[in-house]
């Protein structure tokens, strides 16, 4: 079955619900903002098929801390272009979703035994705009970030996860953002996709879909393959969270399966009812 035709089947599946799915998505290069790209149209056909939240958590690969898990509380997230060399069109693009200051106090009590403060001075960066436009492009659901504890190991970003469901039963979509493979330093362009990176996306996707969450955050097991799909886990550390906020209940769709650029997986998933 065909992306299309799986978004499509979705579409058909989901019905509004109390129990909002979770998400991640693979989102790759910023000029996917731009560009009319198999990933950017397979965007919109995921906005399309998913029921219209009251708010949007994002956890972007981009807003990295340590020792602490940050909570954006700004009334009006700014868009962030965290990014370097891009045609200035990119850099004219805007996001002015309202945030949701309640809420997101509400989350930094939630996260408090993972050393959770408010924050008033991020925004919205890449790794959450450029798919929110495709998603919900009338920027007018509430919506804001989540920062990522770069000192912590990968089953901390699991905890993270379930600490967070419960805002599923409360209207809130979850959206994880990075990629499965994400390596730049093996990028090229036009070339074809590289074994480790295809080695890895597979691994990944047979265990997601095993729900074998524990190998997921395995990195001692997972060795010199983790090494070269991710030099640096930010881009995996999303993934991990949407995992951890999925429950038995769950079904698992993927979507934009590709790999791009040699080394950068677009994968994406949802857990939904």
């Amino acid at each position: 079955m065909s992306t299309r035709q799986s978004l499509n089947a979705l579409r058909d599946r989901l019905r509004p619900s109390d129990r909002m799915p979770v998400v991640f998505v693979g989102h790759g290069s910023p000029m996917n903002a731009l560009e009319d790209t198999e990933y950017s149209r397979g965007w919109t056909a995921l906005g399309r098929a998913l029921p219209r939240p009251q708010a949007i958590l994002v956890v972007s690969a981009h807003w990295m801390t340590r020792g602490t898990t940050l909570v954006d509380v700004s009334a009006m997230p700014r868009t962030i272009h965290d990014f370097y060399g891009f045609p200035e069109a990119l850099y004219a693009e805007n996001y002015p979703a309202p945030g949701d200051p309640a809420l997101a106090r509400e989350v930094v009590s939630l996260l408090a035994s993972h050393h959770a403060e408010e924050d008033d001075t991020w925004g919205l960066d890449h790794g959450a705009w450029t798919v929110l436009k495709f998603l919900y492009p009338e920027a007018d659901v509430p919506v804001f970030q989540v920062s990522i504890d770069m000192s912590r190991g990968l089953d901390y970003q699991l905890e993270i996860g379930r600490s967070l469901a419960s805002l599923r039963d409360r209207g809130v979509l979850i959206i994880g953002s990075g990629n499965v493979v994400h390596n730049l330093r093996t990028v090229q362009f036009g070339g074809r996709p590289q074994d480790f990176a295809i080695e890895f996306d597979k691994m990944f996707a047979d265990r997601l879909q095993d729900r074998d969450l524990a190998a997921l955050a395995d990195g001692k097991a997972m060795g010199s393959l983790l090494r070269m799909a991710h030099p640096s886990v930010d881009h995996y550390l999303p993934a991990l969270t949407i995992a951890g906020a999925s429950d038995a209940r769950d079904t698992l769709t993927f979507t934009n399966d590709a790999i791009d650029l040699g080394s950068i997986s677009m994968r994406s998933f949802l857990f939904h009812a």
